[in-house]
């Protein structure tokens, strides 16, 4: 009888073993991840700090201080990476002329945005995925631009990860086009990302994804004393400002007040996340950003597009916006020796298994439908194939209507599929995925008939 028992005991270790789920990673993609160097980003950390201030509106004639140099040193940077890209990445610094706002620009200014370009190579696909940091920062005082700001952590920190990204993936081909962009003004008033989405909102850019880096390179929080080096936030509105009228009827009568595009896109980042970075746990907060806070990712969402914003886990409010100094002994200011450099390398690694993984994927299905003909206790999905990449099959996202993420996935090769699951209790959405499991954003069904 005890050798039934362990024998019986064994096959159902056996069998639990092989139900398991198998992490099945993109080989290229690891190779890049481990490419990303703490001790770069360190060095251009402090190569960005030693400009002594970064302010939108400090000198941009001297050659070693101010925001100018800054973003002369950024673009130069860009540029060495485009060496190694054979042609696909290309640099230059967006510029315009900026009037007094009677807020927090009081003189015409040269408003400028570094924008390094990796071209897709499929001519046929027009996507365009963006990762974002902001290059400029400030002091106590957001209208002082002569006093040193160090900016390390807010923004070097996505400034340097958006630079880190940009190197070791511009040795890569992607059949997508990824913008790396190092924008200037959030301080400001987001008035750089403001130019950058409104210009890409006036000449049709496919945006499709927006991952925006601020505050992302420090482990620990004031006041409670929380260290925490392997979580990250990621901040995504419900809804879009697109949603309305009909729109937001149907999102009412279908419950999708929790499925819009940056939501969406904030549940892809966390599974593929957690997929190729190891010890990390991506936190989805539902609101686009802090309490009553904003970045460089809202002009896009109001724009119409899907974007998020990386924030890390606990923010330390004696290291932003603070004039660097001694004060009832507590050490105030934005330093580098405060960054968690290991804690900013897979932060980065977050962003490249997702502009990676976006960009190598195939476009997502076309009009994609649940069948309502009939009251059913199965539901029915059908779509039409992406209009560019090259497909081996779609997976079918399962989810109760109380789950954060998609729960389920299944695979068909075909272009419908019938489940033994009701539309009542569960939300579905469909994803091209190519033969190295490269996954498109997930699309809700629409009602079909």
């Amino acid at each position: 009888m005890k050798k039934v028992i362990i024998v019986l005991f064994t096959l159902l270790l056996i069998q639990d073993c092989f139900a398991q789920n198998i992490v099945k990673r993109d080989p290229e993609i690891e190779s890049m991840i481990k490419e990303i160097s703490a001790d770069s980003l360190k060095a251009n950390m402090y190569q960005l700090v030693s400009f002594g201030t970064r302010n939108t509106l400090s000198t941009q004639s001297n050659k070693t201080r101010g925001v100018g140099a800054a973003r002369q040193w950024i673009l130069s940077k860009f540029n060495d990476y485009a060496k190694a890209s054979d042609g696909r990445l290309s640099a230059f610094i967006d510029t315009v002329t900026y009037l007094p706002d009677g807020k927090r620009v009081d003189r015409p200014i040269i408003l400028a945005n570094v924008v390094a370009t990796l071209k897709g190579t499929d001519p046929n696909d027009h996507r365009l995925f963006i990762m974002s940091g902001h290059m400029d920062n400030m002091r106590t005082n957001v209208m002082d631009s002569v006093g040193d700001a160090p900016g390390a952590d807010d923004d070097g920190s996505g400034t340097v990860a958006v630079m880190e990204c940009a190197r070791v993936m511009s040795k890569h081909k992607f059949p997508a086009t990824i913008i790396f962009v190092t924008v200037a003004g959030e301080e400001q008033g987001l008035i750089g990302a403001y130019y950058m989405a409104k210009k890409a909102k006036k000449e049709n850019w496919a945006i499709e994804a927006v991952l925006n880096n601020d505050i992302m390179g420090s482990n620990n929080s004031n006041e409670t004393n929380i260290i925490e080096n392997t979580k990250l936030r990621v901040f995504s509105e419900g809804l879009s400002v697109t949603d309305t009228g009909k729109a937001a009827l149907q999102i009412r009568s279908l419950g999708l007040e929790n499925d819009g595009r940056s939501r969406q896109l904030a549940r892809y980042i966390k599974e593929i996340a957690e997929r190729y970075v190891d010890n990390m746990q991506v936190v989805m907060v539902y609101r686009n950003d802090r309490f009553l806070r904003g970045g460089d990712h809202t002009p896009y969402v109001e724009n119409g597009f899907a974007a998020v914003r990386f924030t890390e886990m606990n923010e330390n409010y004696t290291r932003q916006h603070q004039d660097v100094r001694n004060e009832n002994g507590i050490a105030y200011g934005d330093l580098p020796e405060h960054i968690d450099f290991e804690y900013l390398r897979k932060n980065s690694g977050v962003n490249l298994a997702n502009l990676s993984n976006l960009a190598k994927a195939p476009a997502v299905p076309e009009e994609v439908k649940v069948d309502v003909k009939k009251l059913s206790n199965t539901t029915y999905l059908y779509w039409k194939a992406p209009k560019t990449g090259v497909v081996k099959g779609y997976y079918i996202l399962m989810r109760e209507t109380t789950s954060p993420v998609w729960q389920k996935k299944i695979y068909t090769e075909g272009l419908e599929i019938r489940l033994p699951y009701s539309k009542d209790n569960y939300f579905f959405a469909v994803q091209s995925v190519n033969e190295f499991g490269n996954e498109s954003l997930p699309v809700i069904p629409a009602v079909g008939r």
